[in-house]
């Protein structure tokens, strides 16, 4: 077994007492860590980390009928399953979980949910405004929740307390890390001092359950979590998608993740492997399944029922990721919140990326947003987020 550099052990007793208060309150592991950074001192990078990340066993792709579409807008069978998410709504069973976390470093510095997107309004306002809407659809309010980072937990808590956000808005922080240099010793920046970093959207569900959140909504008859990106403002509220949810929970469904078609992306695909439908992203495929046998793609849009999620005890994988940091490579484990399909019994829906009806509207980077700003302002304005 790979034990972690000698030197490493030292480096963490000697962290400044703040710094190590801010890595406990946010879910640092120090075992784990170790673990972790051990492995750095096992043979060839690439190679490790090939080996590390490709899924072992035969993968292969869907199967005929095993990626869903909902029945056409306005069809009875549609109204049925509409009526169905509204009844639940009413009830106060969904929770709306929204990632605004990350290190803020590809909109210029600027936290991504305050960036503006349509006249004046950023992704955070629409957000707001889509909860107003949909709470009073629901005629009580949803519960609607974002998951931050340190980087984004202070700024994001501010604007709330600005926009008068009411009660049932919650912020939670994910996780914190670490970075290592190459030969597994703590990476320091150009001002000496230790690099920490967010560990990925995988942090969810650890990170509501360390804020108390899901206790207190399942406590309450909460049944379902709705999670998306901040920035994907396609992924909102939709009765209809919720009610064929719920229908699938009756046959023994824990998530229903979203998918769309692809149009040249790369990203995380259901695929069969270890014996179950799951996604996985590409890096993360055997050499001998071609992706583009898929023709859908993962969008991050996820509809998890609350109690397993809540009290399922959920494995993680920590992906070995190398990035530059003050021009220098530095090593950060991260993980991936589409692992919950390996964990749990998940369905698949095929959602449109086009038109008003899209639930696919993704923004990376400034040029992005400016490409998608009209298609986004249509959006917002079709689902009442104005």
């Amino acid at each position: 077994m790979p034990t972690p550099h000698p030197d490493l052990q030292k480096q963490l007793a000697a962290l400044d007492p703040a710094l190590a208060s801010r890595l406990a309150a946010a879910g640092f592991d120090r075992a784990r860590f170790l673990a972790l950074a051990a492995t750095l001192t096992d043979g060839d990078a690439a190679l490790r980390r090939r080996l590390r990340n490709t899924v072992k066993g035969e993968v292969t792709p869907p199967r005929a009928g095993e990626i869903a579409e909902l029945p056409a807008a306005g069809s009875p069978e549609h109204e049925r399953l509409r009526a169905r998410g509204a009844a639940a709504l009413a009830g106060g069973e969904l929770a709306f979980c929204t990632m605004a976390g990350g290190m803020a470093t590809r909109m210029g510095g600027i936290v991504k949910a305050l960036a503006e997107v349509d006249a004046g309004r950023s992704f955070l306002d629409l957000r707001l405004g889509e909860n107003r809407s949909a709470s009073a659809r629901a005629g009580r309010p949803i519960p609607l929740w974002l998951m931050t980072s340190e980087a984004t937990h202070e700024p994001l808590t501010k604007a709330l307390a600005e926009a008068g956000a009411p009660a049932h808005v919650a912020c939670f922080m994910q996780d914190l890390s670490l970075r290592l240099n190459p030969d597994g010793t703590l990476f320091l920046d150009d001002s000496g001092a230790p690099s920490v970093h967010a560990t990925g959207h995988g942090d969810l569900v650890d990170a509501l359950r360390r804020a108390h959140l899901l206790d207190a909504f399942v406590a309450s008859g909460g049944k379902y979590v709705w999670i998306t990106n901040v920035d994907n403002l396609g992924a909102s509220i939709d009765e209809a998608i919720l009610g064929r949810f719920i229908e699938a929970t009756e046959r023994g469904v824990d998530v229903q993740c979203e998918v769309c078609p692809k149009a040249g992306d790369k990203g995380g695909i259901p695929v069969h492997a270890e014996g179950k439908l799951q996604v996985l992203e590409e890096f993360r495929l055997p050499p001998e399944l071609d992706p583009t046998t898929v023709d859908v793609f993962n969008t991050n849009t996820f509809l998890v029922r609350a109690e397993p999620m809540a009290k399922a005890p959920l494995g993680w994988t920590y992906f070995e990721v190398e990035k530059q940091v003050d021009g220098r490579p530095a090593i950060q484990f991260e993980r991936l919140i589409q692992e919950i399909t390996a964990h749990l019994p998940s369905t698949y829906l095929r959602v449109p990326r086009e038109g008003v009806e899209s639930r696919f509207l993704p923004v990376k980077d400034y040029e992005e947003l400016a490409r998608r700003r009209a298609d986004i302002g249509a959006v917002a304005r079709a689902r009442g987020m104005l």
